[in-house]
């Protein structure tokens, strides 16, 4: 606790009077560039992979990056969205798992959560990952299956996020784009979905090769009018593409 609150006197003291312009100004209001929703994991820091300022990202954190369909659960996720995209008028939703995700690993390994009955009910919303990866990736080990899930995830996520009403009518109205991301622990890296190619690519691109296709799948089509960003069919890979290049997404 001492280094937290070290930290709190150092903000004040030297981070808040530096930048005490910016700080005055968000007093009155804000403007935020996207809705940021990502893993609650501690090495996950938005605004530091981002890097922006105070202000700039409207942020949803919970175990998986997970998003409730609309209606399936009354809760902070559909809330934050709603007042985000209706209110705020945010012109992008960034939807970000990573690598090494611990709620994608007891996803997997159902054992992991059996003495935990609030997290598994919070799977239930993450049931069609499950379910994509451990039928049609049933020879592989559920290790193997993590760094799918990650990736599977986040489709899936998309796919509920679209499902909220705000949501979709912004999209329709070609007012809102949603953005599927992977952080990688590893390098630092961060992969987005490409729904051309269905397949996620650095957002380096010309200076990281291409990632290894993910299995994409989509359980509802895309409005009209939402930039094209649909998610491919579900494309049944053999692991070997899957894992080309090492295993780093997840184990």
């Amino acid at each position: 606790m001492d280094k937290i609150l070290q930290g709190v006197r150092r903000f004040h003291r030297d981070i808040f009077q530096a930048q005490r312009p910016l700080f005055e100004k968000l007093v009155h209001a804000q403007s935020p560039r996207a809705l940021f929703i990502t893993c609650s994991d501690s090495r996950i820091n938005p605004n530091l992979i981002t890097q922006t300022e105070p202000g700039d990202l409207f942020v949803v954190r919970n175990a998986g990056n997970i998003v409730p369909a609309h209606g399936s659960a009354s809760g902070g996720e559909s809330a934050t969205i709603e007042y985000a995209v209706a209110v705020l008028k945010v012109k992008h939703v960034i939807l970000c798992g990573h690598t090494q995700c611990g709620a994608m690993k007891a996803l997997m390994h159902s054992e992991k959560a059996r003495d935990l009955p609030a997290v598994r009910g919070w799977f239930a919303h993450a049931e069609t990952t499950r379910r994509l990866i451990t039928e049609n990736f049933g020879s592989l080990t559920p290790e193997e299956q993590v760094p799918l899930a990650i990736r599977q995830n986040v489709l899936v996520q998309l796919d509920n996020l679209r499902t909220h009403p705000s949501v979709a009518v912004a999209l329709s109205r070609r007012e809102l784009q949603v953005h599927g991301w992977i952080y990688k622990l590893e390098t630092g890296e961060v992969l987005a979905f490409d729904p051309e190619l269905g397949q996620f690519r650095s957002v380096l691109e010309d200076e990281v090769p291409t990632e290894p296709n993910a299995p994409a799948a989509s359980t509802s089509p895309l409005p009209p009018g939402s930039n094209g960003s649909h998610l491919a069919d579900y494309v049944g890979a053999h692991s070997s593409g899957l894992f080309a290049g090492g295993q780093s997404d997840g184990q």
